[in-house]
C-alpha cells in the first residue's frame, strides 16, 4: 500500500468536533501481535496492517484476535505528517459499476484529548493505487484532507463533505462526515459511483478496501482499538 495522503492542515470548511471517547485496554491475549513497522497478518480473505510508514515516527505495536477486531498502541511525537496507517484491508477487484452493494460497518475506541491528531477512515483504491477515496467517519486534532473543498453530498442517507486534490503520485478524492461517530455505517458502493457520475474520477477497478487510524500524532502512548467491523461484499 502507498503511503497516506492526510495532512496536518486546516479544514477549508468548518466540520463538527469530534466526539468524545475513551481508551480500552489492549493487554490482552491477542490471537496474534507485532512490533514490526510492517508486520500483517492473514485471516481469511482479510489483512491486518500495522504500516509505520511516515518520517519522524514512534513505536507502534499492534494486536488481532481476527480481521473484526483489533487494535494498536501507538506513541507518534506531534511533529506534523502522517506517521502510521494501521489498516484491515481487502481485495475486491470489481468495476465501479459492477461492484455490488458494498458497504461496511465499524465501531471503534479512540482517544480524546490534547497533542492528538489522527482520522478513522475507509481508503478504497481504485486501479490499483491510481485512484484514492478516502472515508473520514471521525478525526480529532489539527488534520484535513488533501486538495480543497467541492461540495457537500447526502450518500447512504448520511452529509458529507467532498474535497478532491492529489498527493503528486494519485487522485485524492475525500469525503468527511459532517457529523462524528465511531460506531458508523458507510456504503462505500454510493461513494464510488457518485464520483464516476458526476466526471470526477474514470469507470476504475475498485480493488483495496482498507479501513482504519491514520495517525499523525498520539505523543506519550495512546489505544486506538477497532471493537468490529463488517465489510459486505
Amino acid at each position: 500500500m502507498r503511503r497516506r495522503s492526510l495532512l496536518t492542515a486546516a479544514l477549508t470548511v468548518p466540520l463538527g468536533a469530534a466526539g468524545a471517547v475513551g481508551l480500552q485496554s489492549t493487554a490482552q491475549a491477542a490471537t496474534w501481535s507485532s512490533t514490526e513497522r510492517f508486520g500483517s497478518w492473514r485471516d481469511g480473505a482479510y489483512t491486518v496492517n500495522n504500516h509505520v510508514w511516515g518520517d519522524g515516527h514512534g513505536p507502534q505495536s499492534i494486536w488481532a484476535n481476527s480481521y473484526s477486531n483489533w487494535g494498536v498502541w501507538a506513541n507518534h511525537p506531534n511533529t506534523g505528517g502522517v506517521k502510521s496507517y494501521p489498516h484491515v484491508s481487502y481485495i475486491l477487484g470489481r468495476d465501479v459499476w459492477s461492484m455490488g452493494n458494498v458497504s461496511s460497518n465499524h465501531n471503534v475506541t479512540v482517544p480524546s484529548g490534547s497533542g492528538l491528531a489522527y482520522c478513522t477512515t475507509y481508503d478504497v483504491w481504485g486501479n490499483g493505487h491510481d485512484y484514492e477515496i478516502m472515508i473520514w467517519t471521525q478525526w480529532q486534532g489539527p488534520v484535513g484532507p488533501i486538495g480543497s473543498y467541492v461540495t457537500d453530498v447526502n450518500l447512504g442517507s448520511r452529509a458529507w463533505a467532498y474535497y478532491q486534490g492529489s498527493n503528486g503520485s494519485n487522485a485524492v478524492h475525500s469525503f468527511l462526515a459532517r457529523n462524528h461517530t465511531t460506531d458508523s455505517w458507510v456504503d462505500i458502493t454510493a461513494h464510488a459511483q457518485w464520483l464516476v457520475s458526476q466526471g470526477r474520477m474514470p469507470q476504475v477497478r475498485i480493488d483495496e478496501i482498507a479501513f482504519g487510524f491514520e495517525i499523525t500524532s498520539s505523543a506519550g502512548g495512546h489505544n486506538f482499538n477497532c471493537n468490529s467491523y463488517s465489510l459486505w461484499t
